[in-house]
């Protein structure tokens, strides 16, 4: 697998991550069936992407930046979906995230 394709599989865990945390909201503490199974069934295969992607990514690499992505991801639809605006010391620390996620990934040693 290339490299392209491991960042590929890693946007695949995020949207998979985003979906799961974002059906976990919606399962109110796993008493609805159908938003619980959704949630079972994306973190798994979150977690399925996220080991391909391991492949080639060194592990702290691929889980910090799914992670972080996965933070933002997930803030932008809550935002959208549950109408929950960060104040603004959260956004600084968004902020922060990405720039954490961009060194990592662009002046870290692979």
């Amino acid at each position: 697998m290339s490299l392209a394709t491991s960042y590929l599989f890693l946007g695949i865990a995020v949207f998979l991550g985003v979906t799961s945390n974002s059906f976990a909201k919606s399962a109110e503490g796993f008493t609805l069936f159908f938003p619980s199974l959704i949630t079972a069934i994306t973190i798994v295969l979150c977690m399925y992407a996220l080991s391909l992607v391991m492949k080639n990514i060194p592990m702290g690499i691929t889980y910090a930046s799914f992670a972080g992505l996965t933070i933002i991801a997930t803030v932008v639809v809550g935002i959208i979906r549950f109408n929950q605006v960060p104040n603004f010391y959260s956004l600084i620390g968004l902020v922060l995230i990405v720039i954490g996620v961009l060194m990592v990934n662009l002046l870290g040693n692979n």
